[in-house]
């Protein structure tokens, strides 16, 4: 038995804290916000994220966050990527050199163009830092359905070790060392959904999505090739995986804003729907900025940027990309 405390009360923070408490380890649970604790406490649920899920009593629940991270063999960040710098800033004097984290959340940080791993590393250079990432909405974990994962870091001993925690009959988890990879695979792909959902919100068909999939797909490995990651972990679970899942289910928060933004809403009005935090949003402009840093065509990213920040019509956005030059594939 592994003493876990995952941070953050979102959908997939309780996700994995279920399927760590059935896996007979000791869990805590962890948020910024009281009220949700005590709703939590109170109800066994949170309705706005994870509705009808119900959180085990023998998991423990605080927001004091120094009793949360004492003595712990794991810590799991799985806040929303723009609060990791935040959160990981409040572990300072509170975790020992060479603590365990495991980041689950999936973006990249703007300005800095940072991977959440780097983030942390930077605020915490003593931690010993993993991501776990991969096809894995929380609404399916939590209801113990079959899921298949990554999880990616430095020294493989200890990722064995994570993966022995972790696993399950219906959460297999594969270890890699390439956790650059692992990372830009999970926040690319969550751009291209944007994509894929704002095909959807206009009307187009399931050749678009393919088409969009596809080199949305190349696009995702061109770039993370470039900068150093290995090509079969683009084309593996956390690439490749997760970009078909994100782009195809309703699961996906990501695919739900674009297809807010397809029908015409803002993307300030298409945040403001989904109720949860679109990490693609987030990522677009890191995307592009990295696309531009190492020189790599990323004509997908690009529109999405044009279409999220600077108004372009979504049909427009199409019509530039069905019109481009034509080359080879």
């Amino acid at each position: 038995m592994a003493k876990v405390t995952v941070l953050g009360a979102g959908s997939w923070a309780l996700g994995l804290s279920i399927l760590l408490y059935d896996n007979g380890h000791d869990v805590t649970v962890w948020s910024a916000v009281p009220e949700e604790i005590e709703i939590l406490k109170r109800d066994h649920e949170n309705p706005k994220y994870l509705p009808g899920i119900i959180i085990p009593e023998s998991i423990n629940l605080t927001s004091d966050l120094k009793e949360a991270v004492a003595d712990r063999d794991v810590i799991v960040c799985a806040v929303a990527s723009k609060f990791t710098r935040s959160t990981a800033a409040r572990l300072k004097g509170l975790i020992p050199d060479g603590q365990i984290i495991v980041n689950v959340a999936k973006g990249l940080e703007s300005g800095t163009l940072y991977t959440l791993k780097q983030v942390i590393e930077d605020e915490l250079p003593g931690a010993d830092v993993y991501v776990l990432s991969g096809p894995s909405h929380a609404e399916e974990v939590s209801r113990r359905l079959p899921t298949v994962v990554t999880i990616a870091g430095d020294d493989m001993a200890k990722a064995k070790y994570l993966q022995e925690i972790f696993a399950s009959a219906v959460f297999r988890v594969y270890t890699s060392s390439d956790a650059l990879g692992v990372e830009l695979g999970g926040s690319l792909k969550n751009v291209i959904a944007l994509a894929a959902g704002i095909a959807d919100g206009l009307g187009y068909g399931d050749n678009t999505k393919a088409a969009l999939i596809t080199r949305g797909m190349k696009e995702m490995a061109r770039l993370a090739i470039k900068m150093g990651a290995e090509p079969e972990t683009l084309y593996g679970l956390s690439g490749m995986g997760d970009l078909i899942v994100t782009c195809a289910s309703m699961h996906s928060r990501n695919r739900r804003a674009g297809i807010l933004i397809g029908q015409g809403k803002t993307m300030d009005e298409a945040i403001n729907e989904v109720h949860m935090v679109v990490e693609g949003i987030v990522s677009a402009e890191a995307a592009r900025d990295l696309a531009a840093k190492y020189n790599v065509e990323m004509p997908i990213v690009s529109a999405v940027n044009r279409v999220l920040f600077e108004g372009m019509d979504p049909r427009a956005a199409v019509n530039n990309l069905m019109t481009r030059d034509y080359t080879k594939e």
